[in-house]
């Protein structure tokens, strides 16, 4: 699913306009031109943006294809230590609920936690999602 640049923690309306200069208009747009280090240089060029901050913003936008991860849930999930559908796919259900109420209570980044059941639906979905980020 593809979401506006602006749903990604960090991307304000200035960074949109950079990435969408570079023809980058949607995180699916973005998943495709920033999955590689070859990419992420080229695309640094363009922008003028970092590229470990070009890397940030497409492994949240990699999270986010994962069914029910919005964009409140992949901020949470990052404040959590998760920054990549590689890491969900193995986390413990329980543990990583645990770890995303005590971000929430840091950085109060949702109203409503996810239930224990729904991360495990968001793990079970990555582990069947294809790898989309090389380092």
């Amino acid at each position: 699913m593809s979401y506006p640049l602006t749903d990604i923690e960090g991307v304000d309306n200035d960074t949109a306009l950079l990435l969408k200069s570079a023809g980058v208009r949607s995180t699916e747009k973005l998943l495709e031109a920033a999955r590689t280090s070859r990419g992420r240089k080229a695309l640094a060029a363009k922008t003028g943006l970092d590229e470990k901050k070009l890397l940030a913003f497409a492994n949240a936008a990699d999270c986010m294809r994962v069914r029910g991860i919005s964009k409140e849930y992949a901020d949470l999930l990052r404040a959590a230590g998760v920054d990549t559908v590689k890491e969900l796919k193995y986390r413990n259900p329980a543990n990583l609920a645990q770890a995303m109420a005590e971000a929430n209570r840091k950085r109060k980044c949702v109203r409503l936690l996810p239930s224990e059941k729904l991360i495990v639906r968001w793990i079970e979905h990555a582990k069947k999602l294809t790898l989309k980020i090389t380092y």
